[in-house]
């Protein structure tokens, strides 16, 4: 079923992020019509009812009460008052509209509305519906006038209303997919030629880079990861060129050997120790040539298999800036950041980075009473991190152990941890020529420091 569903969908982003807006629209705009016409109905019964009090008001001025029997009295305007009007008093009828037989359902329906002997009003179903209201008449006798209002001209407005909004909502979902359909394509325009230059420069290992900079966030991150992708591909390119060269060069040796020996071979008849004096130099440097393919093959391996996760240099001030800030310390400890130039190039990509760092930080929130400070610095080629916490410090007794992988000071001091981040972050820093180190010398708190070959 999914399957099926996701064959007759769009297969573009555009063309579902365009079916997603017209469904959201579509049903915002059902739910607003609803309303809307519930809304008006309820306004046009309001208003046929108000029609009939005035009228059921403007007869009962009509209604004598004082007498020995009510009566209806006769004005000028006696005709237009009589048209689909009830008047009962005493639980008589008085009076009725000429057209309307005593049996009829309109007379009916006056007569249980009159029986009440209280305002109100009910609709008369038919082809049009009617409305009739009653309204009681004070005085000496019980009289009760009953006004009837065909509801015909009233549905009519109710059908075209709805018919109006019905065909307000198809051109405003007409409008929203296309202009959906337009804001998307301009919007992942970027995108695509992002897409195609990061496959072009990826095709030839160019230099060139997308930045972070001059792009809205989404765009920004999409071109840091591209830009992670290409120097990921230009080291994979360049390690190639460099195994293809050094393999080139030291193959050229043993196959020129093996070519002079096979020349002289054939150069005229040769003695059967002779030949296999042939065979073995041959042979000797076939497995020459194994060796030399394996020595290099291993060690484009293991070099691949280490630096492909640090491509590239980092300006380390940034991504120091985002781990101060996006780092949850625990109350009451502040992260303090200080940094002594704008800018500071290391060897390490910034995933590593904050690879290296993020155990630091969490080991010395966990450890501090107030405050922890990172800060940054250059040093003779390198790029100097210290990460320091004004806690109790190392105990003496455990500072050999700090970088071995499990151990911990004290496992029942109510802190969490395994004792593994300090042992990754050493061996992480030291896997781009780097190191982790621990100051003894510092006293109360912690220093861990961070060194990187600087760029």
């Amino acid at each position: 079923m999914t399957n099926f569903a996701s064959r007759l969908g769009p297969h573009t982003l555009r063309g579902r992020l365009s079916l997603v807006a017209l469904t959201t629209a579509a049903l915002l705009m059902a739910i607003l019509t609803v309303v809307f016409n519930v809304v008006m109905d309820r306004h046009l019964q309001h208003q046929a009812d108000a029609e009939l009090r005035n009228r059921a008001e403007a007869v009962a001025t009509t209604i004598d009460t004082g007498g020995a029997r009510a009566r209806v009295l006769e004005t000028v305007n006696d005709q237009l008052l009589d048209t689909n009007v009830w008047v009962y008093a005493d639980g008589r009828l008085l009076e009725k509209p000429p057209s309307a037989a005593a049996d009829s359902t309109m007379s009916l329906a006056a007569g249980r509305l009159a029986a009440h002997t209280s305002q109100g009003c009910a609709t008369v179903s038919g082809d049009p519906p009617a409305r009739l209201c009653a309204l009681p008449v004070k005085g000496a006798h019980a009289a009760t006038v009953v006004t009837a209002l065909s509801l015909g001209p009233y549905q009519s407005s109710a059908d075209t209303l709805l018919a109006g909004s019905l065909v307000l909502d198809g051109v405003m979902l007409l409008c929203t997919y296309v202009l959906t359909r337009l804001s998307v394509g301009r919007a992942l325009r970027p995108v695509q030629t992002m897409t195609d230059q990061a496959t072009q420069w990826s095709a030839v290992a160019s230099e060139d880079r997308f930045g972070a900079t001059h792009h809205p966030r989404e765009l920004a991150r999409l071109g840091s990861s591209l830009d992670a992708l290409l120097d990921r591909i230009r080291t994979v390119l360049r390690h190639e060129q460099q195994l293809t060269g050094e393999l080139s060069h030291e193959l050229r040796t043993p196959l020129t050997r093996i070519i002079i020996e096979l020349d002289w071979w054939k150069a005229r008849p040769r003695s059967d120790d002779e030949t296999r004096a042939t065979h073995q130099v041959i042979g000797e440097a076939a497995q020459s040539m194994r060796a030399i393919c394996d020595t290099l093959l291993n060690d484009a391996r293991e070099r691949t298999h280490e630096r492909m996760t640090v491509p590239g240099t980092t300006d380390i001030v940034p991504v120091l800036h985002r781990l101060v800030e996006q780092f949850d310390a625990p109350e009451p400890i502040k992260v303090a950041l200080d940094v002594d130039a704008p800018r500071m190039d290391a060897a390490a990509a910034p995933a590593l980075l904050e690879r290296i760092l993020s155990p630091l930080l969490a080991n010395a929130a966990r450890y501090a009473h107030s405050t922890v400070t990172v800060s940054a610095r250059r040093s003779a080629g390198t790029v100097l991190i210290d990460v320091v916490d004004d806690g109790p410090g190392v105990p003496d007794s455990f500072a050999g152990e700090l970088f071995t992988p499990g151990r911990r000071a004290d496992s029942g001091d109510g802190h969490d941890g395994a004792g593994l981040g300090l042992p990754l972050a050493r061996r992480l820093a030291r896997a781009v020529d780097g190191d982790v180190t621990f100051d003894a010398v510092l006293r109360p708190g912690a220093r861990f420091s961070v060194s990187l070959p600087a760029d």
